[in-house]
């Protein structure tokens, strides 16, 4: 699972991955005109799972669990692999609609990232994204997850994006890509269970993280899959635009 908590926010002044950067900058110059940054603006919730222990001590650490006994690992091995499923609820980017619009993050953050540089990712769009949305998204992406990556590129594939209260199912390519499926933990009612007022990484709101551990979370592709089954899971809804990145950027009066 992408993401973090008070550890992190040292990665809001740390510069975000290249390909994002450039993509950046393309759609600033392509929406808003030369010079000018674009207006945007992103709700959009996320079926999201990772190797970690249920909730992810990544949240209110430097780095990931520890992983031992797993099959190819070497016992204590840190890292957090994770699939992380979006569906956009309403969003643009400058003249670019975002609305319904449907991608995929996965990869791992590596065993350290205290100094805010992972291991690697990939982002993949859904097949029916134009490539204007597709600069939009890489744009954003670039301030949701402000971090260094030793390796991040893109894909398309065909995401398919079911949630709902007591499970949540997120197929790439039918799932011979990745997988991400979730059940709701059980709470003292038939609310389900949610962690409010945490930070998701540099995104200034959310509704709250509703817990729902995996069945299982996948990444079948490349060469670093993996696999993993009854670890971390939440579903969440994050809210973010361009003047929340304005008024972090701006000069602080002393």
């Amino acid at each position: 699972m992408i993401r973090k908590s008070i550890p992190l926010l040292i990665l809001i002044l740390i510069c975000v991955a290249t390909l994002a950067v450039a993509a950046a900058q393309g759609s600033s110059k392509g929406s808003a005109g030369a010079g000018k940054p674009a207006e945007w603006s992103i709700n959009a919730s996320i079926i999201e799972a990772c190797s970690c222990p249920m909730f992810c001590q990544c949240y209110f650490s430097t780095e990931p669990a520890a992983h031992a006994g797993h099959e190819g690992h070497a016992g204590g091995e840190h890292f957090c692999r994770f699939n992380n499923a979006f569906r956009v609820n309403r969003g643009h980017y400058g003249g670019v609609k975002l609305d319904g619009a449907k991608f995929w993050v996965a990869g791992d953050l590596g065993g350290d990232f205290s100094k805010g540089q992972m291991d690697w990712a990939v982002a993949t769009f859904d097949r029916s994204m134009t490539k204007e949305q597709r600069d939009a998204v890489g744009a954003i992406l670039a301030h949701v997850y402000p971090a260094k990556w030793n390796s991040f590129t893109t894909a398309e594939g065909a995401i398919e994006w079911t949630p709902g209260k007591e499970s949540a199912h997120a197929l790439l390519d039918g799932g011979k890509t990745a997988e991400v499926k979730l059940k709701k933990f059980p709470g003292m009612t038939s609310e389900p269970v949610v962690i409010k007022n945490l930070k998701y990484w540099g995104v200034p709101r959310n509704d709250g993280f509703v817990l729902m551990p995996n069945e299982v979370e996948a990444y079948r592709a490349g060469d670093k899959p993996f696999e993993f089954k009854g670890t971390n899971g939440f579903m969440i809804t994050l809210d973010m635009n361009s003047s929340d990145v304005a008024s972090a950027e701006a000069p602080k009066a002393y």
